[in-house]
């Protein structure tokens, strides 16, 4: 069944390019009225351009509907002017998909605090501001499909990227317990690590390369993941037409039991089985942890 999103509003951060411009132009062609948000700055977040106005020309040139919005996701007070602008238009904001974001890496013992907290700011911090406006109206209808911008970069790591990597892995922190609180109002939060070829990694991907990697190869996943048939919690990676979905998993471990055998030494000598994931396990939330503790201290 085709997905459609007739009658839903979208709010997509960073859309005046890039992977965002994508996620906004399949929206709107698939029936959503679409706020396009991008403050227009360069990948280190200087300057302004007019890039989100050009996106909007383009989805009403083919019959949709959108605004554009020039808001720095950083500033929370043009972050609430924009939702309230969304209302005013709409009367409602069913999608949020989080996508701005800057580059500034540098090794650590490189990198400045100013460099650090910019890129924590614009990536984590604007999301944040993002959906902690959106998220009482999605509880106000009982209906909201929120998605957030990570990466491979905080999952895995990346040399280079401790800025950008923090600020990605953030997300996931804040994915986990937005599933949980939620779910119960039928907003679904997912993620995903997208790899594309876009100005923000000309020059980390090879050119020739990056032709599989087209920013509109992400799309699909951000679609899906906006849809009313949406998972909850996910994290999906996309790139050159492959999707597939990451998990965090805990190993059973090992009980030392709460004597004299509960040592650092009897940690290393049992260090294969606490790595052994033959019994890991996807926990949904953090007292699942401490239920599997009591199953193993319990055996």
């Amino acid at each position: 069944m085709t997905i459609r999103f007739d009658d839903k509003v979208a709010i997509i951060t960073g859309a005046g390019g890039g992977i965002g411009k994508q996620h906004a132009l399949e929206l709107a062609k698939r029936g959503a009225k679409v706020v396009v948000n991008d403050l227009g700055g360069s990948v280190d977040g200087s300057g302004a351009s007019d890039a989100a106005e050009e996106v909007v020309d383009l989805i009403k040139s083919d019959g949709g509907e959108a605004i554009s919005n020039g808001a720095s996701v950083t500033d929370i007070n043009a972050v609430k002017n924009m939702v309230q602008q969304t209302m005013d238009k709409w009367g409602r904001i069913d999608i949020l998909v989080n996508n701005a974001g800057i580059l500034r890496d540098k090794s650590f013992h490189k990198v400045t605090l100013e460099d650090f907290e910019l890129v924590m700011d614009v990536h984590f911090q604007g999301t944040l501001n993002c959906t902690h406006s959106v998220f009482p109206i999605m509880r106000e209808q009982e209906y909201g499909r929120v998605i957030f911008t990570s990466s491979s970069s905080g999952v895995f790591g990346n040399f280079g990227q401790t800025n950008y990597g923090s600020a990605k892995m953030a997300m996931i922190g804040l994915m986990n317990t937005l599933k949980l609180e939620g779910q119960n109002k039928n907003i679904y939060t997912n993620s995903i690590t997208p790899v594309a070829y876009t100005r923000m990694t000309e020059g980390l991907i090879p050119e020739d390369f990056g032709q599989n990697l087209q920013p509109e190869f992400i799309t699909p996943a951000v679609i899906y993941l906006a849809s009313e048939d949406a998972p909850n919690g996910a994290i999906m990676a996309a790139g050159a037409g492959v999707f597939s979905r990451i998990f965090i998993h805990e190993t059973m471990g090992v009980s030392l039991g709460m004597g004299e055998d509960m040592t650092p030494e009897n940690i290393q000598a049992s260090w294969d089985k606490i790595s052994d994931m033959k019994d890991a396990r996807a926990l949904q939330n953090g007292g699942e942890q401490t239920l599997k503790f009591f199953e193993l201290i319990n055996k």
